[in-house]
């Protein structure tokens, strides 16, 4: 069985300082994933780079992050590192941005490394001997649902451009001590900026997110899964790919119902609002979807999705 190593990071830094354009950083990244032969995504643009990638060996994935740092000169603190038996990406590719996380306030960068973090461990420390304080969870709805920390606000959000409305609406206290986290921390580094903008000094954010609490505290104050942007959707208490979730072949969202296809007699797993659908819930695909409205009485081969 394969196995493949896969780090997160991201790092604030002007590219533009360095007197590099963005297809030029691209097509730098390019070569460098080629030479170690990477797979994942890095979105980069005048801010630095936000990544999730994967190697094949450790050695290889080890080796890309030195070539980088080196390359861009640049030091990067924190890489929030995991295994899987799951391919987590088909190829790799570079998106230019203009956030390297969409925020909705372009070139808002911390400017410190650290801005009011707290480690996991400091983070334990205020939920178990603490009681005046608002832990809110800054990450979409879908994302809450898999998982969050023990007694965390929900903001029921599509996209985190929405946050700063839902935290407006919410009248909490200037001198209240607000806890934020994200999946791996570059959220919260942004969301962080806005708050204290309006006037809140007592803003902590939990270092290198869900990710980094979830390797040095398993099983304690984060209750469920973390959901993650690849094709393992989610992972579990020990950073593991989920057993429990697959993406929806429907819709894309995170899906646990099990259901066998009407047309090709294929397994799958389907959220809560495709099953809800007569032309959605009996089906593995958007294909055997339209085939199965088409004609019911006839079967089909299930769509083999490519593997690179």
């Amino acid at each position: 069985m394969s196995v493949y190593y896969i780090t997160t990071f991201y790092h604030f830094f002007p590219l533009k300082a360095q007197g590099k354009e963005a297809e030029q950083v691209k097509e730098e990244l390019k070569k460098l994933a080629v030479e170690f032969s990477i797979h994942g995504l890095i979105i980069t643009g005048s801010e630095g780079f936000n990544a999730t990638i994967s190697a094949m060996s450790s050695e290889n994935l080890q080796a890309f992050k030195e070539a980088l740092m080196k390359h861009f000169h640049i030091q990067i603190k924190t890489f929030k590192d995991s295994t899987s038996h799951i391919k987590p990406f088909r190829r790799f590719s570079v998106k230019i941005r203009e956030e390297i996380v969409t925020t909705g306030i372009p070139g808002r960068v911390p400017e410190e490394f650290k801005n009011f973090h707290l480690s996991p461990e400091e983070w334990d420390q205020v939920i178990k001997k603490e009681n005046d304080y608002v832990m809110i969870d800054t990450r979409n709805w879908y994302e809450y649902k898999l998982g969050t920390f023990r007694g965390a606000l929900n903001p029921n959000i599509e996209k985190f451009t929405d946050f700063p409305e839902y935290f407006e609406k919410q009248n909490i206290p200037k001198d209240k001590k607000i806890m934020i986290f994200c999946t791996g921390g570059i959220r919260c580094e942004k969301g962080i900026l806005e708050l204290q903008d309006k006037g809140y000094e007592k803003v902590y954010q939990l270092d290198g997110g869900i990710l980094n609490y979830l390797k040095e505290k398993p099983n304690e104050e984060f209750l469920g899964e973390c959901f993650v942007f690849d094709n393992r959707v989610a992972v579990d208490q020990n950073l593991n790919p989920s057993q429990k979730y697959k993406l929806c072949p429907h819709c894309g969202q995170p899906g646990e119902i099990k259901i066998h296809c009407k047309r090709c007699d294929s397994e799958a797993l389907l959220c809560e609002s495709c099953l809800q659908l007569d032309w959605k819930k009996d089906t593995c695909s958007k294909n055997c979807a339209y085939q199965y409205s088409q004609n019911p009485l006839k079967k089909g081969k299930k769509q083999e999705r490519p593997s690179v």
